[in-house]
């Protein structure tokens, strides 16, 4: 029997498909990619308030965790256990709505929090490739991607999927072992032609509450300096507010909750930088 039909047939599928991808990529004015060089420095924290700092800034926003085996923005955006609908053309799917976001992330088509996802790369491939091309996502300003940590199919994927990308923001935190890890990521960018937009050192100090002594718990000014050696824009220093973690937790949004204190100013001052970069970019 001859397999030539069925692989016509998923072909045109994946024609199909690319196509879809360009025509939802061009309805949308900026694509950012945000990345780490390994887990643990904050970089979905990073992520959802940079996204929601950009839509309390008037921009349509929209918010993608390409992060296949370990979503966390579910959770921290307020949407665990929401399921994503049907789109209205009958073809498609709607994103799913939190406090005004567009967001998608694999948690939402998972039974429970707990199933894991044993997949290899080019399943993988074919879910971001879904989740670009077959989600409603409209006409946006800003579509902020959440790219699990390091350099592996995942943000490879979505840097060859979205070549005409913004940029690539990179969160560090400050000690040594992050900071060699950022250095690749960076240099991966390179690589694979995505602009840097911008390094972000979260973590960075913190004030103590009883006697507001600044302890340097892991380090500070490390993500600056490696900015600097790498000839890339230096977007600022994150300190640890455990309020961050609460807000995480409870899926609210920390830059709008807590604007008026250090970490927040120091997030609505990246989000500034951001779109003040990108305004160059359109321009």
């Amino acid at each position: 029997m001859s397999h030539q039909p069925m692989q016509n047939n998923h072909a045109l599928q994946q024609e199909m498909l690319d196509a879809a991808i360009r025509d939802n990529m061009a309805r949308i004015k900026h694509k950012i990619i945000v990345m780490s060089g390994k887990g643990g420095v904050g970089k979905s924290t990073v992520a959802s308030n940079l996204a929601y700092g950009l839509m309390f800034s008037g921009f349509k926003v929209g918010i993608l965790d390409t992060d296949i085996h370990g979503p966390s923005l579910g959770k921290m955006l307020g949407i665990e256990g929401m399921r994503i609908q049907p789109g209205n053309g009958g073809n498609g799917l709607k994103p799913i709505e939190s406090k005004g976001l567009k967001a998608i992330t694999m948690a939402s088509l998972l039974e429970d929090s707990d199933t894991p996802v044993i997949w290899r790369g080019p399943l993988k491939m074919g879910a971001i490739k879904q989740f670009l091309g077959e989600i409603e996502w409209g006409d946006l300003d800003y579509l902020i991607i959440d790219s699990p940590p390091g350099t592996g199919d995942e943000p490879l994927s979505v840097c060859q999927l979205i070549p005409e990308a913004d940029g690539s923001v990179i969160v560090t935190t400050p000690q040594d072992v992050a900071l060699l890890d950022s250095r690749k990521t960076v240099t991966f960018s390179r690589v694979l032609k995505i602009p840097v937009i911008g390094i972000v050192e979260n973590m960075s100090g913190f004030n103590c509450p009883h006697c507001g002594e600044a302890i340097d718990l892991f380090k500070t000014g490390g993500g600056e300096r490696a900015a600097t050696s790498l000839n890339v824009p230096f977007l600022g220093r994150i300190p640890i507010d455990p309020q961050i973690v609460e807000t995480g937790d409870d899926g609210t949004a920390f830059i709008y909750d807590y604007a008026k204190t250090a970490a927040g100013e120091a997030m609505q001052a990246i989000v500034n930088e951001i779109i003040e970069n990108t305004a160059k970019i359109q321009s």
